[in-house]
């Protein structure tokens, strides 16, 4: 089967610049595509969310996969480069358009090229940490405190059962059972830190 992944930052370019881009290199290259998948979403999202654990979900060996660049996979060089490699793995052909690459198991500079993109995502990492190394130390040296205020309390999956949380400890039930029994999600061990850090049961 061949499939076309498709991603687009909702203040960027559109579905349809990328449907064009693909439907021409078709065309041209007799192929027709089986399955579209689609989305219209940031890639600092997870990879749920931006569709790629569905994407993987459906490839099976000698499928073909159509993109038009490197970075619709990925929010960066190192995560870009993971998902090419697992999905070469699976045994599927990667066609990127923009960059003009081929890429699956039976070509031998793969392995190279992954390398050599591998060694990119190394320094875009470096490069990144010494920048915010350098912002962070800039800022101290201008007295502006770093890190979040004491006492701050981070939003918890929680929040939303708190009330009934409160309630099912104060009928003597365990974390466990909590957990286990009436949330279906979470462990005892997140829950008593949340109820501890918020002193729940003494409210």
């Amino acid at each position: 089967m061949v499939f076309s992944y498709i991603r687009v930052s909702s203040d960027k370019q559109t579905i349809q610049h990328q449907q064009d881009e693909i439907n021409r290199y078709c065309s041209l290259n007799n192929l027709e595509i089986d399955k579209t998948i689609e989305i219209e979403i940031s890639s600092r999202k997870d990879t749920r969310a931006r569709k790629i654990d569905e994407l993987l979900e459906q490839l099976n060996k000698d499928d073909i996969l159509i993109i038009t660049e490197l970075s619709r996979l990925g929010r960066n060089t190192g995560e870009v480069i993971n998902m090419i490699d697992t999905i070469i793995k699976i045994g599927v052909e990667v066609r990127i358009l923009k960059q003009n690459l081929i890429l699956n198991q039976n070509d031998p500079m793969n392995k190279m090229m992954i390398t050599i993109l591998s060694m990119f995502a190394e320094f875009e990492r470096d490069i990144i940490s010494q920048r915010t190394k350098e912002a962070l130390k800039g800022l101290k040296n201008k007295g502006i405190a770093l890190g979040k205020p004491k006492n701050t309390i981070q939003k918890s999956i929680f929040d939303k059962d708190k009330e009934r949380i409160i309630e099912l400890l104060g009928l003597g039930l365990s974390y466990q059972k909590v957990v286990e029994k009436h949330l279906g999600y979470g462990s005892a061990s997140t829950l008593h830190t949340y109820v501890k850090k918020r002193n729940l049961l003494s409210a």
